[in-house]
C-alpha cells in the first residue's frame, strides 16, 4: 500500500496530530473540516457560515489531492445541534450537482473549538 499525505495552505492547519487528508488506493480520506477561515485561523460565526467554510476547506483539500467535490462518495456530518439539520441540508445540497454522496449525520456532545458543525469526506482521487 502506498499512501500520500495531502496538505494545503488553502485549508486550516490540523488542530492535532493528524493529516488534512490521506490518499490511498484511488481514494482520498479527508479529516473533518470545521468552519475555520484559513486566512485568519478564526472560526466563522453561525452554523450556515461554518457549513459554507467547511465545504470551502474540503474543496481546497480535495483539489490539493487531485480530486474535487463531485468525486465525493461519502460524507459524515457532525452537528452540535441536530436542530440545524434543515438549514445545513439546504447549504449542503448547493455543493453537489446531480447524484448526492452517501451520508451519515450525528449530533455530538461537543466539537473542537466549540464548532457548530464538522464535515469529513471520502472521495475518489
Amino acid at each position: 500500500m502506498t499512501k500520500e499525505i495531502i496538505h494545503t495552505d488553502q485549508a486550516p492547519k490540523a488542530l492535532g496530530p493528524y493529516s488534512q487528508a490521506v490518499k490511498v488506493n484511488g481514494f482520498i480520506y479527508a479529516s473533518g473540516q470545521l468552519g475555520i477561515d484559513p486566512a485568519t485561523g478564526e472560526m466563522v460565526k453561525g452554523v450556515e457560515a461554518q457549513t459554507k467554510q467547511a465545504f470551502a476547506n474540503i474543496k481546497a483539500v480535495l483539489e490539493a489531492g487531485g480530486s474535487s467535490l463531485d468525486k465525493i462518495v461519502k460524507t459524515t456530518v457532525l452537528f452540535k445541534d441536530l436542530g440545524n439539520f434543515i438549514a445545513v441540508n439546504e447549504i449542503y445540497a448547493s455543493f453537489f450537482e446531480g447524484d448526492y454522496p452517501a451520508r451519515s449525520a450525528f449530533q455530538v456532545a461537543k466539537l473542537p473549538n466549540d464548532a457548530d458543525i464538522e464535515i469529513e469526506v471520502i472521495a475518489e482521487a
